[in-house]
């Protein structure tokens, strides 16, 4: 998804500590149903469902890796390599309890979330 046909409907907001409340990502409002394209080039590290909800996580190298959550279908599996702007899913409606149908992406680096927009473009 381009930055320019999306809108952004949460933004991140760093937890204080590593297991303090936050928004570990970007909230991105789309319709369900939309497809999903990779951001970056990558092997899929993971691609399955977590608490019944399905996700699917790329590894970029040098530490970096993305995570799409809350998706309605995935088009990878673990293992597969990716190439930047492939279709990798579909979003789903977000965040339970959520009123704007949206993807929600997160990077970590290190291991630790960082803000999107700083380290993908």
């Amino acid at each position: 998804m381009s930055r320019d046909r999306a809108e952004l409907s949460r933004e991140t907001r760093q937890p204080e500590t590593p297991y303090g409340t936050g928004h570990r990502g970007l909230d991105i409002a789309v319709a369900p149903g939309t497809v999903i394209s990779a951001p970056q080039s990558g092997i899929v590290s993971f691609s399955g469902k977590v608490g019944g909800e399905l996700f699917i996580t790329i590894d970029h190298g040098a530490q970096l890796s993305s995570t799409c959550s809350w998706v309605s279908s995935s088009a990878v599996r673990k293992g597969e390599a990716v190439s930047r702007g492939q279709p990798i899913g579909t979003t789903g409606a977000g965040h339970p309890g959520s009123t704007v149908s949206h993807l929600h992406f997160g990077v970590r680096l290190a291991g630790v979330y960082v803000d999107p927009l700083d380290s993908l473009s």
